[in-house]
């Protein structure tokens, strides 16, 4: 096998049920490294645990480790511990980094700037294609896109940057070993080829609610960002903004109808102080300090202008007569209209109607 020195220890060290991240961070302020704490022995342990280092020493956790070790040691397949060199720097920043990653796919992705996008699993087709166009437009400028494989945004969000050719890491809430929603197994199999899917929980770990929340802090906690797109005041999405805003990440929400409730958690977010946002653009300026120069998508001025800005001229314009101002087909039409869009040129208004900006 080719697993890292002293994997074995760590992951004795969080199989243990009722050993939690909390009680795994006091061990190696104490100890340092697992190996430390077993080589410590149970009593100077229970001095600085309790009763809890009875569930350490006598839990059999043999079969789990080896499980997991002849998991790490196929191809793709990767376990990184928290003294990793490897290991996501953004989450050691964050006051709960999890103490393990199971990764399948690419690690080297976990390194890259992030941008977090998420929302609700029941979005609607605008916002769906809203996500999708975001996550395209900023992975294919260098931005990573993070989400929770969930239905609905975060899978728009994963199929936007892989379109782009960029990263996408998916955080989930089980086992590495387990693919949910069983919908999205074939993007989630296109993740691990192309990009990473990671889970701090153990192999094997089925969907319980209580780890989504947990999921959600490594989303926000791995990103310099988060976009909500679609969220109802009761989505688990603004949870992850709520995170994000506690770990010192940005916070950016997508506005919507008054009338839609998916819009509503976007609208509360935004009153608390998120940056309402209506181009990649306006992302892309806010993290220019942290994504480095040239991140900018462009945008055209009067001495400069697009044709298709002329052609739109200033007042409100159907796609219909595009077609007929320009000779374009409505293909070629609508790909050029995104890119104004998501560079702020234009926006785009009910009935496939366009208007400049500015």
């Amino acid at each position: 096998m080719n697993a890292p020195p002293g994997l074995a220890a760590w992951l004795r060290l969080t199989l243990v049920p009722g050993i939690g991240g909390e009680t795994q961070r006091k061990l190696l302020a104490a100890f340092g490294l697992p190996d430390a704490i077993f080589s410590a022995g149970r009593s100077a342990v229970h001095e600085v645990i309790g009763k809890k280092a009875d569930l350490l020493f006598d839990f059999d956790a043999q079969d789990a480790i080896e499980r997991s070790m002849i998991w790490a040691d196929e191809p793709g397949h990767t376990i990184l511990t928290l003294a990793d060199s490897n290991y996501p720097k953004s989450l050691l920043e964050i006051a709960d980094p999890p103490s393990l990653l199971y990764v399948r796919g690419n690690p080297d992705l976990l390194q890259l700037r992030g941008l977090a996008i998420v929302g609700s699993r029941n979005a609607t087709p605008q916002g769906i294609q809203t996500a999708e166009n975001f996550a395209k437009s900023l992975a294919a400028k260098g931005l990573s896109i993070l989400s929770g494989l969930a239905l609905g945004i975060d899978a728009a969000a994963h199929r936007g940057a892989l379109a782009a050719g960029g990263a996408t890491v998916a955080v989930i809430g089980t086992g590495a070993d387990r693919l949910y929603p069983a919908r999205n197994r074939d993007l989630a199999l296109q993740i691990a080829e192309q990009g990473a899917i990671i889970s701090e929980f153990p192999l094997g770990t089925p969907v319980l609610a209580a780890n989504f929340p947990r999921r959600n802090r490594i989303i926000s906690g791995i990103s310099c960002g988060v976009l909500v797109v679609e969220a109802a005041t009761e989505s688990g999405s603004l949870i992850t903004a709520r995170l994000a805003g506690e770990q010192g990440r940005e916070v950016f929400a997508i506005p919507g109808s008054i009338h839609s409730p998916v819009a509503r958690g976007c609208h509360q977010l935004i009153k608390q102080g998120a940056k309402l946002v209506e181009t990649a653009n306006d992302i892309l300026e806010e993290l220019g300090e942290i994504t480095g120069a040239g991140m900018a998508l462009p945008r055209f001025d009067e001495s400069d202008a697009h044709p298709l800005l002329a052609a739109l001229g200033h007042d409100p314009c159907s796609l219909d007569e595009l077609v007929e101002r320009t000779g374009m087909s409505a293909d070629q039409l609508l790909g050029e209209l995104l890119t104004l869009e998501l560079a702020g040129n234009l926006s785009s208004l009910p009935g496939n109607r366009y208007q400049r900006l500015g």
